[in-house]
């Protein structure tokens, strides 16, 4: 049976799986996002480990900005020092098959689309919401990148004039709604801040609750802007959902034109902790074009 290498590069963590067309994963192997060479290194190393000789091509899920037609990853604000890396010629010229890189929000909106949440729907918008924010938008049934690539990094979005550092802009979405920005309230990682807000602790509540009001109003302006049948968000949301969803309701119930609110559905990530292996196989299995 012909397979597909999958490569998920994030800011906190690297995963490689091998799988095959209908998106069952055969193997796979974690390790911690560190330097750069490292990193590279022990991303060969894991495809080797996965190999079989059937492969038909290696996918590359990875945070933005990135230049996908040339492979390029360009320096993403979560991986510093991953200034113009070939990852695409690297992996060809290593393993011989075709190799291809996809923003992480993009190939995380196609794996919804295709698989989870997103799908029977022609419209949809997909929110990392992990270490960073990013957007994928599924638009008139076809993945819209925009004329530079560039579409769908609401992370960079100001929110506020000042504030929380995301995306290299104090202020932003991101410095807010996402795992970096929600640590800068100084009370620890979004996975500890969810484990104290289910003992209780109003400190940890307190942060989740501002954090939906802020996820409500950057779904208001997705919804008047777009008008997507579905808003699906991952990573933390899908952990930690039920801490700021009675904010961001209510928040998008004030802010959102009413006849976009009522026709889109917001919801968690329907493949849930499998998403960035299922994104990465997507892009091998280019379902991204």
């Amino acid at each position: 049976m012909d397979g597909y290498i999958g490569i998920d590069i994030g800011g906190t963590k690297c995963a490689v799986v091998r799988g095959d067309e209908k998106g069952q994963i055969m193997e796979k192997v974690c390790f911690a996002t560190q330097g750069k060479e490292e990193t590279l290194t022990k991303l060969l190393d894991a495809v080797r480990r996965l190999w079989t000789g059937q492969i038909k091509a290696i996918g590359v899920s990875c945070g933005g900005p990135l230049d996908s037609q040339r492979g390029l990853i360009l320096g993403p604000p979560n991986l510093p020092g991953w200034d113009e890396v070939p990852i695409v010629r690297l992996l060809e010229e290593e393993f011989q098959v075709p190799a291809y890189l996809e923003n992480d929000a993009d190939a995380c909106a196609v794996a919804e689309w295709r698989f989870g949440a997103g799908q029977g729907c022609a419209d949809m918008v997909f929110l990392t919401f992990g270490t960073g924010l990013g957007a994928g938008l599924i638009l008139n049934g076809r993945l819209y990148r925009g004329a530079a690539g560039m579409a769908g990094e609401v992370g960079h979005i100001r929110l506020l004039e000042e504030g929380h550092v995301g995306y290299g802009k104090a202020g932003s979405y991101e410095g807010y709604c996402s795992g970096g920005g929600i640590a800068q309230y100084g009370l620890g990682s979004a996975a500890r801040l969810a484990r104290l807000a289910a003992e209780g602790d109003e400190a940890a509540m307190a942060v989740w609750r501002q954090t939906g009001r802020y996820l409500g109003r950057l779904l208001a302006l997705l919804i008047d802007l777009l008008d997507p049948e579905r808003i699906v968000i991952g990573s933390i949301f899908v952990r930690a959902g039920r801490f700021m969803e009675e904010t961001m309701y209510q928040v998008l119930e004030e802010e959102a034109l009413t006849a976009g609110r009522r026709a889109c559905a917001v919801l968690p990530a329907g493949l849930g902790e499998a998403l960035g292996d299922m994104a990465a196989l997507c892009v091998a299995m280019r379902s991204c074009t």
